[in-house]
């Protein structure tokens, strides 16, 4: 197949926000149609006379597949391919081909930052400058919310690939120490710490591993309760490695220093999360956003150029399924 194919980017406003060069994209296809978001029931119409589609969270289904006969090329905007099916596309002969450690550098520092956000409580002082605690005080300064320093304290890190390493040699520059923990479905390692000895050692616990059924719920009540009272826990990877409700009630119950996380189990939270409820104390969330550095999406194009040229010439890379 040459790169005479048309493609077609399903939801290019999840990637662009115009402040992306586009143009690595639009020469590796004769033709390129860009859809800002596009609603399930009309996936199957744009596909239509297309080789290749783009997406980043769309699904494609084997309705999709089935519906469009042309479609030779699936291009992933992103590294999770939960939004595709890949038994599907195998079935009629679609290739899929995935971005990989695109974010690192940008999901690395917003870990740090969720971790320094905790020790130091950063939300509490704005929250109390906000409301002119500061300008009342007797003294020059607010120390009502205690401050941790990283310095000499346990690193634990749950996945410890191209991303949790970056994230270790951070908190290594804190003078942390740094352990890494076994995660279940994977070969013992002589370097890895099994789950329930690892969690009662750590002061901050972050999270770095795949969603699948291994992982689901990785850390619920009884792995919590492990946890120091005092501890962090930081979630950067997906939302259901973590039990929201477990999470929610021990915070309330004051067990744990702090918690912050940058994913639910479902996104945009439309129905309400256990994590958003407005009691809970020292809770951090983000809109899954840690991975959105302009640096870091303009990669990912970048990767999709790599991805199709690479697939044009007959060797594809970075393959799914």
């Amino acid at each position: 197949m040459s790169n005479s194919a048309r493609a077609v980017f399903l939801d290019h406003a999840s990637l662009d926000l115009g402040d992306l060069n586009l143009q690595p994209l639009q020469q590796a296809f004769a033709a390129l149609t860009l859809h800002p978001q596009t609603a399930p029931e009309q996936v199957a119409e744009r596909l239509q006379g297309a080789q290749v589609a783009i997406s980043n969270k769309v699904p494609l289904t084997a309705a999709t597949f089935a519906a469009c006969p042309e479609l030779k090329l699936v291009l992933v905007t992103a590294t999770g391919t939960n939004n595709v099916d890949l038994a599907a596309a195998r079935a009629h002969g679609v290739v899929v081909s995935n971005c990989q450690g695109y974010g690192t550098p940008s999901v690395a520092q917003h870990c740090l930052m969720l971790l320094l956000a905790l020790a130091t409580r950063l939300p509490d002082y704005q929250r109390d400058v906000a409301a002119g605690r500061w300008q009342q005080a007797s003294q020059f300064c607010l120390l009502d919310h205690p401050i941790v320093e990283l310095e000499g304290k346990t690193l634990g890190l749950l996945g410890h690939g191209e991303l949790g390493g970056a994230v270790a040699r951070l908190a290594e520059a804190f003078g942390m120490r740094v352990l890494l923990g076994q995660l279940p479905g994977r070969p013992p390692r002589e370097d890895r710490i099994a789950l329930h000895e690892l969690l009662p050692q750590v002061d901050a616990l972050t999270l770095h591993c795949p969603l699948n059924e291994q992982t689901r719920n990785l850390i619920g009540a009884a792995e919590l309760a492990l946890m120091k009272p005092q501890a962090f826990l930081i979630n950067t990877a997906r939302g259901g490695l973590v039990d929201e409700q477990a999470l929610a009630d021990a915070l309330r119950r004051g067990h744990l220093g702090g918690a912050a996380t940058d994913v639910l189990l479902q996104e945009p939270p439309q129905d309400g999360n256990p994590l958003l409820a407005a009691d809970i104390p020292r809770l951090i969330v983000t809109p899954h956003n840690a991975w959105g550095s302009r640096e870091a999406r303009q990669r990912i194009v970048g990767q999709v150029a790599e991805n199709a040229a690479a697939f044009f010439a007959g060797a594809p890379r970075r393959l799914v399924g």
